[in-house]
């Protein structure tokens, strides 16, 4: 069974990168992007990240970022399973209600929305707390040291990430956005 939730968790992230570059053929036109040192940082702390977690290149193999700190049984697989699921399909909803909107940089695209409704209410950066926690399921069922780290290294770039987007939100839609701010919180409900 172990063996199939591994399997499965794999074409979950196959399925979701397809679906999401499929998805962002049908953006708007942006009409503000951010400077590229400051994507340049975010992209490389996600790369490190996810090199981290996957072990790309087998660069890991000892050492305290090779301690095995879950076990490998059914209940931590299926659980790691079902937080990749429901981080992927919690991401997939926002990127739905977002809709054009949406960019892999931070931009402001022409006619920008400020979406409040769906997963927006919950939080305000919800593709990066569904990513989060997908990525957290996933470490769960890798359950080494390194693939934490990898989970780490991403949620700072996701932060980072996020301030600069907050940045263009505040600039876009001024008091709209700066009473969503007070109203809700930016990546864990009622903590952050």
């Amino acid at each position: 069974m172990i063996a199939v939730v591994d399997i499965a968790v794999t074409w979950l992230w196959v399925a979701f990168l397809v679906l999401w570059f499929l998805a962002g053929l049908a953006s708007k036109r942006s009409v503000q992007v951010q400077s590229g040192g400051s994507r340049l940082l975010q992209s490389a702390l996600v790369l490190l990240g996810v090199a981290l977690m996957f072990n790309l290149h087998h660069w890991i193999t000892s050492g305290w970022l090779a301690v095995q700190l879950m076990p490998e049984n059914a209940p931590i697989v299926l659980s790691g399973g079902t937080l990749t699921l429901a981080g992927l399909l919690f991401c997939v909803w926002a990127r739905v209600v977002l809709g054009r909107n949406w960019s892999s940089a931070v931009t402001i695209k022409q006619d920008h929305q400020l979406v409040l409704r769906g997963p927006y209410r919950i939080v305000r950066h919800p593709i990066y707390t569904g990513l989060l926690i997908a990525l957290l399921g996933t470490a769960m069922i890798i359950g080494i040291t390194r693939a934490f780290v990898g989970v780490f290294v991403i949620g700072l770039g996701f932060w980072l990430k996020s301030q600069t987007e907050e940045q263009f939100m505040l600039h876009q839609f001024g008091a709209q956005y700066v009473d969503y701010r007070q109203r809700v919180h930016a990546l864990i409900p009622f903590v952050l």
